[in-house]
């Protein structure tokens, strides 16, 4: 019951064990999720299926090779700091709940103010 009531009062965190299943699910589930989303839309849509096309093709007929292939290392790079930065933001709070459990620690075993 102890348990329970820790739980109820927020003295014992849930988030320690939801953190690392919220990061994959937003890691991999998004951009996962935004592809077929759009392939979805692109289905469902028709004039939207043809304004992408066209514009795929007006793309790849007025500019040349090279600035569509650094447009797409453009596009990964930003795609890869996108993905550091959502790991370095678990990372922050894994680390915050990791702090707050040694404080508690400390204050339990009367080694705190």
């Amino acid at each position: 019951m102890d348990t329970l009531l820790d739980f109820l009062t927020f003295r014992h965190f849930l988030a320690p064990y939801a953190l690392p299943l919220f990061y994959y699910l937003g890691a991999l589930g998004v951009p996962f999720a935004a592809w077929a989303l759009l392939v979805w839309l692109r289905r469902r849509f028709g004039r939207l299926d043809q304004a992408i096309q066209s514009g795929g093709e007006m793309a790849r007929r007025y500019t040349r090779r090279r600035d569509r292939v650094a447009l797409a290392l453009l596009f990964l790079a930003a795609f890869l700091f996108m993905e550091f930065l959502w790991r370095l933001l678990f990372e922050y709070l894994i680390a915050f709940l990791q702090m707050r459990e040694a404080l508690l620690m400390l204050q339990t075993r009367g080694l705190g103010t």
